[in-house]
């Protein structure tokens, strides 16, 4: 095997361990108490207020940095150019400040990948 072909292979098989981990399906009711740490922040209710952060009502499928009526955001999420997935909900609920850089979001993350799969489970289900 060539090198190329080998770094494409490890480069597949990288991709695969952080799309899978990003799509792993997490549990909704488990979700909700992860979110007790979220609510100091965010609301989820459709509709709802701001507060230091936006609403997440919504979020998958929403453009990064343009909830409506919420003023806060940071530069780097006012200029991203990317809708919210699950798979980046995953990269950014495990370190913030590591894919935006500047952002102004206090929270240093959820370490567990089982953490971050509820929570996005659950935010999928409220925004049904």
């Amino acid at each position: 095997m060539n090198f190329r072909k080998f770094f494409a292979f490890v480069a597949l098989l990288s991709f695969t361990a952080v799309s899978s981990s990003a799509t792993a399906e997490g549990d909704p009711s488990k979700g909700e108490k992860v979110f007790k740490k979220c609510k100091a922040c965010h609301t989820l209710k459709q509709g709802g207020k701001h507060r230091v952060g936006p609403n997440l009502h919504g979020i998958i499928g929403r453009q990064a940095g343009k909830a409506k009526g919420y003023k806060k955001y940071s530069k780097g999420l006012k200029s991203a150019e990317f809708a919210w997935d699950e798979a980046l909900l995953d990269q950014y609920l495990k370190s913030p400040r590591k894919m935006i850089k500047g952002g102004r979001m206090a929270f240093p993350g959820l370490k567990k990948e089982a953490d971050r799969a509820n929570i996005i489970a659950y935010l999928k289900k409220a925004a049904m």
